[in-house]
């Protein structure tokens, strides 16, 4: 897999280095800056410790199985062109160079929803999906929200539904307000029917 993050930092070059500190305790394979520039931290054959607790599909493990990339964002600004760029190129390569599939680039936020909320509702899916980097949402015959979360890749316990469905408005419906309803229904459903998790 490839899980998408924001830095949470004012600056790239702070997040690195941070990153690359021993006594921070994560790490990620890469880093893009604002204007585009790409730093390599960990060889993409080798474990980074970016995801922390979470899970998707049948992966409990997640730095085990994944490259991590960070991305130069406080959380409450637009992901800018060269940054959103530097990124397409970058998943490109990686997904070729690993036979990834697009269901299988995810945010921070769906393996952890309510934990973590990153790259946010700021970031820019449906420009990757267009590109063949991640997917979209269509919609499908509205059905029990939560079985098909889970049957999509989403772990999330009872506890977890308010959660669960703002990590899936932030990345498939951007704006969306309000209790559940029958579009979040058909969209899960229609994400659950293509891409079920492995």
């Amino acid at each position: 897999m490839v899980v998408l993050h924001y830095t949470a930092m004012a600056s790239a070059e702070g997040a690195r280095d941070w990153l690359c500190n021993p006594e921070a305790g994560v790490s990620a394979h890469y880093v893009i800056g604002r204007y585009g520039t790409v730093w390599q931290l960990v060889r993409e054959d080798m474990r980074a410790w970016h995801a922390g607790l979470g899970a998707w599909g049948s992966v409990a493990e997640v730095n085990s199985r994944s490259i991590g990339i960070e991305i130069a964002n406080t959380g409450s600004e637009p992901f800018p062109e060269p940054q959103m760029a530097a990124l397409e190129d970058l998943l490109a390569g990686i997904l070729r160079r690993w036979s990834i599939a697009p269901d299988r680039v995810i945010g921070h936020s769906d393996m952890t929803p309510g934990r973590k909320i990153d790259p946010g509702p700021r970031f820019d899916w449906a420009r990757l999906a267009r590109r063949g980097l991640a997917i979209t949402a269509l919609p499908g015959t509205p059905g029990d929200f939560h079985a098909d979360a889970h049957r999509f890749g989403y772990r999330v316990g009872a506890d977890g539904h308010d959660a669960l469905l703002a990590a899936f408005r932030d990345r498939f419906r951007p704006g969306a307000r309000g209790p559940l309803d029958d579009t979040d229904r058909s969209l899960m459903a229609g994400l659950a029917a293509r891409y079920p998790a492995a």
